[in-house]
């Protein structure tokens, strides 16, 4: 629960608005490892709304409950049968609905750009801290906390890592938002899919020990958490760097043409025009920088030391036949990537953007399946955290559609997550509010290895804004 500074005004159950008809769903291959895992914790600050908070409350109240119609699986529990299946159960159980205050706090205060680490307010702002997904066997597999602040309120959504990935949570909060905005947005949204017939509704069983799994990381690490602003035109030069050879350099930032290579300005957009799949993707290009920077400011001793670069994928659209890009549930892997210390500080940033463009580029269908066929073989809980204290993890997505949140009087101020799976290492990465391909990335990292990435002038010339 959250701490004294931030006041519970009132709790309830929020039950769907119509009875739910579905069959108990199966948790998948993808699922299943994910038990272990918190709940997910993410957010959004908005301006104070026009109406009065009372008002919102009850409005939210409606909203909610209308939402959990289009999404039955979130108002149930989890259930495990007697030969080990878990199953999410959809029998309207209901939701948490909290309603807090914070009115000591002001919108400038917890987002100021002159703030270093995130503010920690955003940790008392959620539901559910540090629960187990496994928990929603007896738990609610969902909760809202409404935080009334002076002059905004926060609107944070936990949700059972078990029962869904960043793609459907972002499903149900968007769908949330516009049912609370008014008939005319939900014309924009697409029901999701709660098919259980694809290629990883899976026979085998994962044993759980009795009393349920433990977290797989020490949660009461010390750690610092900050969230560095790259704009469009930023990740656009890593961009360029990532794709150049070290000899064109020169002439590609200067002139940014280099073979091929090209910004193309016409349409809007700013895209580098190259050679399709070859091309090193702004995002694997920055991911590849921040890798080369953490790997520098760990200051290993060993440059024979490996250092593994995780990355969620969402495999919906990699599979064949494609699964529906609104199934509801998990359908993430995750591709590991890996090198020496020696070879990450001494190539070029080419080398490792090239190595994660690689993975994700060979990340197909029959690698998909390879990865379920594995696990199927040795099923096991995701063991997340870093064990080797070389390791990063970069998590969320910068295509997830954080800012389509209108709750009826304007878009998010802030995107902002909980204490929820946090340890060094650990990378969320978030739109830039302003869009046209800007990137947030909440780091989380050690207090000593975030103060080496905060002198490091290589990292911090592509940082355009600390918000």
């Amino acid at each position: 629960m959250p701490s004294s500074s931030t006041t519970i005004v009132s709790r309830c159950l929020i039950h769907p608005d119509h009875k739910s008809s579905m069959k108990p769903l199966k948790l998948s291959v993808s699922d299943l490892p994910m038990l272990s895992c918190h709940y997910i914790q993410k957010g959004v600050l908005l301006t104070a709304p026009p109406s009065s908070f009372e008002d919102l409350i009850l409005s939210l109240k409606h909203s909610l409950s209308a939402a959990l119609s289009h999404f039955p699986a979130l108002a149930g529990r989890l259930s495990t049968d007697s030969q080990g299946y878990v199953y999410i159960v959809c029998n309207d159980a209901g939701v948490d609905f909290i309603h807090a205050k914070a009115k000591h706090l002001t919108l400038n205060a917890v987002v100021s750009p002159s703030l270093v680490d995130v503010h920690p307010c955003f940790k008392e702002f959620f539901a559910y801290d540090m629960m187990i997904s496994y928990a929603g066997h007896h738990n609610p597999l969902a909760a809202v906390q409404v935080t009334e602040l002076a002059d905004a309120v926060f609107v944070g959504c936990t949700v059972n890592h078990a029962v869904t990935d960043g793609t459907s949570f972002w499903h149900f909060f968007n769908t949330f938002a516009a049912i609370t905005k008014g008939t005319a947005a939900m014309k924009v949204l697409r029901a999701p899919d709660f098919t259980r017939e694809t290629a990883i509704n899976s026979a085998a069983v994962l044993f759980v020990p009795a009393g349920g799994p433990a977290l797989t990381f020490d949660a009461n690490k010390p750690i610092r958490e900050r969230v560095f602003h790259f704009s469009r035109e930023s990740i656009q030069k890593l961009k360029l760097r990532a794709n150049a050879n070290n000899n064109e350099l020169t002439e590609v930032m200067g002139k940014q043409v280099n073979d091929g290579w090209k910004i193309v300005n016409g349409n809007g957009n700013g895209k580098l025009k190259g050679n399709g799949r070859n091309e090193i993707s702004s995002f694997q290009s920055l991911s590849a920088q921040l890798w080369r920077a953490v790997t520098r400011a760990r200051k290993f001793n060993d440059p024979a030391k490996t250092s593994t670069f995780r990355m969620a994928v969402n495999f919906r659209h990699r599979l064949e036949p494609k699964m529906d890009a609104f199934y509801f549930g998990n359908a993430i892997q995750s591709i590991p990537t890996v090198a020496t210390v020696g070879d990450i500080l001494s190539r070029d940033l080419h080398f490792c953007a090239d190595l994660l463009h690689r993975n994700v580029i060979a990340h197909d269908d029959a690698t998909v399946r390879r990865g379920i066929e594995d696990w199927e073989n040795a099923p096991r809980l995701f063991p997340l955290g870093n064990f080797d204290g070389a390791m990063i993890t970069m998590g969320s997505s910068p295509r997830f559609p954080m800012y389509d949140n209108d709750f009826g009087w304007g878009r998010p101020v802030a995107i902002r997550s909980g204490k929820a799976n946090k340890f060094d290492g650990k990378i969320s990465a978030f739109p830039g509010r302003e869009g046209n391909g800007s990137v947030d990335l909440e780091v989380v990292l050690a207090p000593e290895t975030m103060a080496g990435l905060e002198n490091d002038m290589e990292f911090m010339q592509y940082v355009t804004q600390v918000v």
